[in-house]
């Protein structure tokens, strides 16, 4: 069994060999994935509604 406090060491070491992100790009990141995530979200809602709008009319038209 791997001893807890040299796990946490070795950790602690790749950890430090890790290429972190600028503030910059963080935050010009987060931004689009925010974007990104809202466009998707309005996409799947407009098609929810288009096809919920479709398929009353059927059953309206066609259903008993």
């Amino acid at each position: 069994m791997v001893n807890p406090v040299s796990f946490l060491k070795e950790v602690k070491e790749e950890l430090g060999k890790v290429a972190w992100p600028s503030r910059e790009q963080t935050i010009r990141y987060t931004v689009l994935v925010v974007i990104v995530a809202v466009g998707v979200g309005i996409f799947l809602g407009g098609l929810d509604y288009i096809l919920t709008a479709v398929t009353a009319f059927l059953l309206g038209r066609f259903g008993k």
